[in-house]
């Protein structure tokens, strides 16, 4: 199942992608499906047997949306937490200069970061060094709390997409990489959220960045240091992760920072994030407009 969150005639809903059409489950029953999509991922099993249901019947021609129509939004505009792993790709860290770690290197970004597909990226009025960074996500779907990696697969509802923007200055100029990684709009996340049984194996999806044109990005998540579940594990012995979290897995080699000459975002340019089976998100860049 593809689930989406768009927003049409000022409405917002939730619904399902079937080719180039959504079919609103907020329209065929807003009751039990309100325009939030943690919402239904928290709803577990008879939310989605539900919601299969109405698609069988799909018996309100209103519930039908072409994708070209409508404003996607983010999938998930307020979870409680996004975890990020960095340094998960073994080239990755060799264009920056890095030994692979033991363990996952782990670090967060904050709502306020949150942007959907087609919206813009915001350079900061005090940064030069803006990158971009192409990642799998994982969507939890159930609570997990000191998870074996044998138990791991049974906490995630899916799977979505980001592009982990980071201040590469205010970075490395930090000592810790919090400010440069979690500025407004540095974190655009979907279009759409897939679901694990659609997905399958994790990793075995190619994956790409294509900046104005150019393949920057192109890799394989075969190429991950460390798995989904060897992740969610990690993850689970300090914090119990709850339904809609999201942990982007790490980016592979092609960063702006990595090149010679280094390619740092600017104003105008076009990002387009592709991942097998998922799809592609794209965001655009602009300057930081001040007061």
């Amino acid at each position: 199942m593809k689930i989406i969150a768009f927003c049409a005639q000022k409405e917002k809903h939730i619904g399902v992608v079937q080719d180039d059409k959504i079919i609103s489950l907020t329209v065929l029953n807003p009751s039990r499906f309100p325009p939030c999509i943690k919402t239904f991922i928290e709803g577990s099993d008879d939310l989605r047997k539900h919601a299969e249901q109405l698609l069988e019947q799909r018996n309100n021609e209103n519930s039908v949306f072409t994708l070209s129509d409508v404003k996607i939004l983010p999938p998930i505009s307020q979870p409680e937490k996004i975890i990020c792993v960095g340094l998960n790709y073994i080239d990755h860290c060799k264009e920056t200069g890095m030994e692979p770690p033991a363990s996952p290197v782990i670090f967060s970004k904050y709502a306020n970061a949150i942007i959907g597909h087609n919206d813009a990226v915001e350079i900061p009025i005090n940064s030069n060094e803006v990158d971009f960074e192409a990642e799998l996500v994982v969507v939890i779907g159930k609570e997990a709390k000191c998870v074996s990696e044998e138990e791991a697969n049974n906490h995630v509802f899916g799977y979505t997409i980001m592009n982990d923007i980071s201040a590469r200055d205010l970075q490395f100029n930090d000592g810790q990489w919090s400010r440069g990684k979690t500025a407004d709009t540095f974190a655009p996340i979907g279009p759409i959220v897939v679901t694990q049984d659609e997905v399958g194996d994790p990793h075995q999806l190619s994956i790409s960045l294509v900046l104005n044109g150019e393949i920057m990005q192109d890799s394989n998540t075969n190429n991950l240091i460390f798995t989904v579940p060897q992740i969610i594990s990690f993850l689970s012995q300090s914090m119990t992760l709850k339904p809609g979290d999201l942990i982007a897995t790490g980016t592979p080699p092609g960063v702006g920072m990595g090149r010679n000459p280094k390619v740092w975002l600017k104003n105008g340019d076009e990002m387009n994030v592709k991942i097998e089976k998922i799809g592609t998100l794209t965001n655009f860049v602009q300057n930081r407009q001040t007061n």
